[in-house]
């Protein structure tokens, strides 16, 4: 039975490495980064709906007075 030569393994394997290395180094570069992010005012936002000026309240059926 013949063996399985795998005298060219080595180069191959180096070779994938270094080509995916380069590829994603190349997808890596071509992305743009912030540098120094701005920072935005954390105010609540209000709105003016008509709902929000209402007190509701919605009545459970166990919170129901007993008969």
């Amino acid at each position: 039975m013949p063996q399985l030569d795998t005298s060219t393994w080595f180069i191959t394997i180096i070779s994938m490495i270094l080509a995916l290395f380069i590829l994603f180094q190349s997808k890596i570069t071509s992305h743009t980064f912030y540098l120094s992010p701005s920072h935005k005012d954390m105010k609540p936002i209000t709105s003016n709906t008509p709902w929000e000026k209402k007190w509701t309240k919605i009545y459970l059926p166990l919170s129901l007075p007993q008969h």
